[in-house]
């Protein structure tokens, strides 16, 4: 199995296959509009913006999950990262990434990489929310904005806490691209 196996739904509730992004490096992040890490959308984009003529795709996943970060429909969503952010990247349908009604996704990636590539910072910042996560399980996302690279072949190659930043996933980005 691998990510081309799955069927996501897009913000307007459309089925996509992810076999459509066959032969494209990916970004998948898990994404919230009311949290401190929302800025991140920015970075996000600029990564689109420099890597997506070299074949990277950045596919935003919103998630509630987080103390409620991820409030509206997917259209409020999709209009608040637009109007902001000036994001251009595929939003999905909101999901959830964690527990019993995880997306079959988030499920697998998690799976296929238990751990996020850890640093001191990622390492402060998973203390800080380990409270406020509640997660039941090592391997779950910690909190909004955790990042999976997949390789053109639709493997998964690394994951990412919340903490990094563009530029550290940018090396890895090259690497693969």
């Amino acid at each position: 199995m691998n990510l081309y196996d799955f069927t996501v739904k897009d913000n307007k509730g459309n089925d996509v296959s992810l076999k459509d992004y066959e032969g494209k490096v990916l970004l998948i992040v898990n994404t919230a509009t009311k949290c401190g890490l929302t800025p991140q959308y920015e970075m996000l984009e600029q990564l689109y913006e420099k890597y997506k003529d070299r074949g990277l795709e950045v596919l935003d996943f919103p998630c509630n999950q987080f103390m409620h970060q991820a409030p509206g429909t997917d259209e409020e969503i999709n209009s608040f990262c637009t109007l902001n952010y000036n994001t251009t990247f595929p939003r999905f349908q909101k999901i959830d990434v964690n527990g019993k009604n995880a997306a079959p996704l988030y499920v697998w990636l998690k799976e296929e990489i238990p751990e996020d590539k850890g640093d001191e910072q990622s390492k402060k910042f998973e203390k800080k929310v380990k409270l406020l996560a509640r997660n039941k399980e090592d391997s779950d996302i910690k909190w909004n904005f955790g990042k999976f690279l997949i390789d053109r072949e639709g493997n998964a190659v690394q994951r990412y806490s919340p903490a990094y930043t563009g530029e550290m996933i940018s090396e890895d980005i090259e690497a693969i691209i």
